[in-house]
């Protein structure tokens, strides 16, 4: 089955240019389902880039998928055109104030690692976005820096600062084969990892959370939170091919020291061309995070909230 998009958002024809399935608002108004009502709040500066790389995740399985995105209603992107925001986006305080429900929502990382949570501009809207997942939103993906927020603001689990990125295709091992979110998955995976903090498995478990998939390299990368129906991603798995290159090249180019991202390039020659190890893994994880919502989520959108079910298994 197809994600439903407008037909004049990029990622329609992107999608539809991989062979993905996608479907025009107008066509699937005529199908006799009920869809997924999945929204993107989307962090990221490079808001087209971004919603590209999750509609393709979420796009691939047999769901009816239709996806909203959302941006924080007073912070304004510097990196995407205005024109692009006011027809695709909607401001978060729009969306509450409409009291509409949404079966998952997916919140993305931010360049802004280094900051204090409470020093983040949009910080205390966000914590009304954490708390409207509770009533709203059936079930929730913290991806990144949105993950560490979440379970900061949940668990009160800290974020440590790294003397140097943690950046490149690092090995990790699936820690709950019997997982419904690891249907699929091998013993050992490659994750793309950028970032300059890092969570601890102590700390993690001390708030009793489950680690789902870990790294001794990297440490924790998924990690379960039943009780508030979430998931926590502090890794990449929805990058595209060459997204840690841009990244690479973007700081070599400014003079920002940085190392070259590890087991990414053939040979760590940045002058090959990076492959990708990680593709089949994301649509795995997305997949079945889309089919545990689908098995759980109720059919009345408007008894989201009323009475919830606990996804674990």
């Amino acid at each position: 089955m197809p994600i439903k998009l407008p037909a004049d958002l990029p990622a329609y024809d992107v999608l539809s240019h991989e062979g993905v399935m996608v479907m025009p608002e107008d066509a699937a108004s005529h199908q006799d389902i009920r869809p997924l009502r999945i929204g993107l709040l989307n962090l990221m500066p490079k808001k087209i880039q971004t919603e590209n790389q999750f509609a393709r995740l979420i796009a691939a399985t047999p769901l009816q998928i239709e996806l909203s995105l959302i941006r924080m209603t007073e912070h304004l992107t510097k990196n995407t055109a205005a024109e692009h925001m006011e027809a695709f986006y909607r401001p978060f305080a729009e969306v509450a104030a409409s009291g509409e429900k949404f079966d998952g929502l997916i919140i993305t990382g931010a360049p802004i690692e280094h900051l204090p949570f409470e020093d983040v501009t949009y910080w205390d809207e966000l914590t009304q976005v954490f708390d409207w997942t509770q009533t709203n939103v059936h079930a929730t993906f913290g991806v990144c820096w949105g993950g560490m927020a979440m379970i900061h603001y949940f668990h009160g689990v800290p974020k440590h600062l790294l003397d140097h990125k943690a950046f490149g295709c690092i090995r990790h091992r699936n820690c709950a084969p019997a997982s419904p979110y690891l249907r699929g998955f091998s013993d050992d995976m490659v994750i793309p990892v950028s970032r300059w903090t890092e969570l601890r498995r102590p700390e993690i478990e001390a708030a009793g959370l489950s680690i789902l998939i870990d790294s001794d390299q990297t440490g924790p990368c998924l990690v379960e939170d039943p009780d508030h129906r979430a998931l926590y991603i502090f890794n990449h798995l929805e990058y595209d091919s060459d997204t840690l290159k841009q990244e690479y090249d973007r700081d070599v180019a400014g003079g920002t020291p940085i190392n070259v991202p590890a087991n990414y390039y053939p040979d760590d020659d940045p002058s090959k061309t990076p492959q990708n190890r990680w593709r089949s893994h994301a649509h795995l994880l997305y997949g079945n995070w889309l089919s545990e919502i689908y098995l759980t989520t109720p059919y009345d959108i408007a008894q989201i909230g009323l009475m919830q079910t606990d996804l674990r298994r």
